[in-house]
């Protein structure tokens, strides 16, 4: 055969025609090598990927600021109200009018854009009333005071707070630990609603309730991640003895008809206890967990600074914040410089390892 084509070569031109065997051998090599170079590109763009900015790939990408919405209120006040003592059994200060607020809420608040006023519980009711006018919000923190003069301090500011939501404004109220047990106590009318948990110094998830619509609540921007982080993983920290069991909650029809329960825990006998609520018809939003202490305390080993923990704190404190913003009040801003928590200092009180790490006191 070689001798033929040599042969036929000395005549005229040869062409050259590969057998279709030599073909797809031919293409299968080259397609192979291809495939492998894909592969390789693809692998090199996992491990090392591109982060493309915006001007990268957006045609028009000249600057432009976002407007300011002139109905909210970029400057939100939270009202803090303080708790009889000075959050360390008297170490600190053994004043008998003493009270605090932990410098871990003031910082949450703080953490997502606003300033704080402490509202002290000890101070005549007008004025009480007069700083009210000056915030856009209220916390209630915990604490174990549930009766006496704070506890008619909380019922008060409570129904102002109902009011002023009632006359039209936006104005939320966020309730921790004692201040969920307060208001349950308020709302059910019945003084002896809590029941025994034992729940105190322990981390715990947060087990949504069957097909809970989580639209308007302090849960709708949690990524989904984030959603599953609380349900799987213990990155809530909680302290408490005394709560409501899902099924006395829903009995009570005070209860049941101002709150929707949104999730609830375990304490360590294995017993259900409701662990968030939200109000149906005001920006009221109640939690038997400590969303303050996952950023800003470090007392005790128990509470969980994990990534995802930092994150639950953050999200809770800008749903308040973002509320806050909603508020209509606009109050004179030297007033507010006049009553603001930076004419206070806070008090180290973390030396003796637990317990607040700072606290504000005022006496």
């Amino acid at each position: 055969m070689l001798k033929e084509v040599v042969g036929a070569g000395r005549q005229s031109h040869c062409t050259f025609s590969p057998s279709p065997i030599f073909i797809f051998k031919y293409l299968w090599i080259s397609l192979l090598i291809v495939f492998s170079l894909k592969f390789s590109l693809v692998d090199a763009a996992n491990s090392f990927p591109n982060i493309l900015m915006p001007s990268q790939f957006v045609l028009d990408s000249s600057p432009s600021c976002t407007k300011m919405d002139l109905k909210l209120n970029y400057h939100p006040v939270i009202g803090i109200l303080s708790h009889p003592g000075d959050g360390a059994s008297g170490r600190l200060s053994n004043a008998t009018n003493a009270s605090y607020v932990a410098a871990s809420y003031v910082k949450f608040v703080e953490s997502a854009g606003a300033r704080v006023i402490p509202i002290i519980y000890t101070e005549p009711l007008e004025v009480i009333f007069e700083k009210l006018d000056l915030v856009n919000g209220v916390l209630f923190t915990g604490g174990w005071a549930k009766k006496g003069l704070y506890y008619s301090v909380v019922e008060k500011i409570f129904k102002k707070i109902l009011e002023r939501n009632d006359a039209g404004e936006r104005f939320p109220l966020y309730a921790v630990c004692l201040g969920f047990e307060i208001l349950s106590m308020i709302i059910s009318k019945d003084r002896n609603i809590l029941e025994p948990f034992n729940s105190s110094y322990m981390a715990s998830t947060l087990e949504f309730v069957d097909n809970v619509n989580i639209q308007g609540t302090v849960f709708q921007r949690f990524p989904p991640y984030l959603l599953e982080k609380l349900s799987t993983d213990c990155i809530v920290m909680q302290n408490h003895r005394f709560g409501i069991s899902p099924g006395r909650f829903e009995q009570n029809k005070e209860l049941s008809s101002f709150f929707q329960i949104l999730t609830t825990s375990n304490d360590i006998d294995n017993k259900v206890y409701v662990s968030t609520v939200q109000a149906w018809d005001y920006p009221v939003t109640a939690f038997q967990w400590h969303p303050e202490k996952n950023t800003f305390e470090w007392g005790y080993s128990m509470i969980p600074h994990t990534e995802y923990a930092v994150e639950v704190t953050q999200h809770v404190a800008n749903h308040l914040v973002r509320e806050a913003r909603k508020s209509s009040n606009r109050p004179p801003a030297q007033k507010v410089l006049e009553s603001i928590i930076y004419n206070y200092s806070p008090t180290f009180g973390g030396k003796a390892g637990k317990g607040f790490d700072e606290v504000y006191i005022f006496t």
